[in-house]
């Protein structure tokens, strides 16, 4: 009888919480402001209750004191024996610091918050076949507008003379993962037309990740083009979507990259008895298959067109490294550019190497033709060659001979150091 009784009593007489107690506080990430005033800051000390709104309290008290680039405060328990003994962790940034020299011999340096803009330098130097060599530099700003932001200004001069400004930013936890706008001015010279091709620009893009592998852009903005003694003013706009599996793009393998672009343009914005519109289409497919060994074979088509006559400058070119090797760039222009390319991509060093070397054997066809007139009705140009490639880190060359058939033998060089 007792025992049930004790059963009874057991089950129905409720557990008694403990209350929670801040045991210890840790800080991590500070070295210019000493624990003692993080804690005052934070209005935190031990053996003080831990509640429910702790966390977000101290956070809070800590990112309205100005004093750090970000906080985070965690819970964590200070004992398995006793779970009411609460850990506090607080963990600060406080953004760049630097050391000076104090001239005291007792003291003969200091930690300093660093003040100012901090700017990065980078330099630019590539070459592209049929526009020459391109040197400059692109200067840097982190954080304009917040974290995960960034300024840039390059400033080239040879083939490619461009001065721009452009924003960019992350976001977490939006709909998009990246926007960013900028405006440039800058001149090329067009090598079919042999003018130059002035552009002023202002523009903006938002980016999104959809899923693994696959991405989604669109892309508003406004250009002034100078173009052989005529001006032009026109608006655009349009969306992308890219699919890529390529883990390394410059020696990708067993990988695909498929991308559909569209854009509508808009001449003559001022005036409505003038204006006209055409549309653009990108459509671009490209797969990677691995052979035996380091060995692997590429496949790309790859399809510009318009809806109707382009303006010169604006017409896509058809030669040189980028489509049919074996004639120059600007060998022809047109509203519309078909071309393909088979290559045998052959590595000659070990994938371990941080330097790669090879070689490819490679045939390209391409035709550009005015609109209105049928792709059946063109006459595909070929080239066939061979080419030296090397790439180490954030350098990269390639060195191709090809003949084109019905032209002549042709060596295109193209380089460019990226960071």
């Amino acid at each position: 009888m007792w025992l049930v009784v004790s059963l009874m009593l057991a089950i129905h007489v409720p557990a008694v919480s403990l209350d929670e107690i801040v045991a210890a506080i840790q800080i991590h990430g500070n070295v210019l402001t000493a624990d003692d005033e993080i804690k005052r800051l934070a209005g935190v000390h031990d053996g003080m209750p831990f509640e429910a709104t702790t966390v977000d309290d101290t956070a809070a008290r800590l990112r309205g004191s100005k004093k750090f680039k970000s906080v985070e405060v965690l819970k964590r328990f200070a004992s398995i024996a006793d779970p009411s003994q609460i850990l506090l962790v607080i963990i600060v940034d406080e953004g760049a610091v630097h050391i000076e020299l104090t001239g005291d011999a007792a003291k003969p340096t200091r930690v300093v918050r660093s003040r100012g803009p901090h700017v990065m330098f980078l330099p630019v130097l590539g070459a592209e076949d049929g526009y020459g060599v391109t040197y400059g530099a692109r200067f840097a700003f982190a954080d304009p507008i917040g974290k995960r932001s960034q300024i840039t200004f390059p400033v080239t001069w040879g083939g490619d003379k461009r001065a721009a400004a452009e924003l960019t930013k992350s976001l977490q936890h939006f709909p998009l993962d990246r926007v960013s706008a900028g405006t440039s001015i800058s001149r090329r010279t067009n090598p079919f037309f042999d003018e130059d091709d002035d552009r002023a620009r202002v523009w903006g893009r938002a980016e999104r990740h959809i899923v693994r592998g696959l991405r989604g852009g669109a892309t508003v903005g406004w250009q002034r083009a100078v173009f052989a003694g005529d001006t032009d003013r026109f608006v655009h706009g349009g969306g992308d979507v890219v699919f890529d599996t390529r883990i390394d793009p410059a020696l990708p393998r067993n990988a695909v990259y498929l991308k559909a672009g569209w854009e509508t343009l808009r001449f003559d914005v001022g005036s409505k008895e003038s204006a006209r519109r055409i549309n653009r289409t990108d459509l671009d497919a490209r797969g990677y298959v691995g052979l035996i060994g380091q060995n692997i074979v590429a496949l790309r088509v790859q399809r510009l067109d318009a809806s109707g006559a382009l303006p010169r400058y604006l017409k896509p070119l058809l030669g040189g490294m980028s489509n049919l090797r074996g004639f120059s760039t600007g060998t022809t222009a047109g509203d519309t550019l078909v071309s393909s390319s088979a290559e045998l991509i052959v590595p000659l060093t070990s994938p371990l190497n941080v330097g790669k070397l090879g070689v490819s054997a490679f045939v390209d066809y391409g035709t550009a033709y005015p609109k209105g007139e049928r792709l059946s009705d063109q006459t595909m140009r070929r080239g066939s060659g061979g080419s030296l490639w090397f790439s180490a880190a954030v350098f990269r060359m390639n060195i191709a001979v090809a003949h084109g058939r019905g032209s002549s033998t042709r060596v295109h060089v193209g380089a460019n150091v990226s960071f």
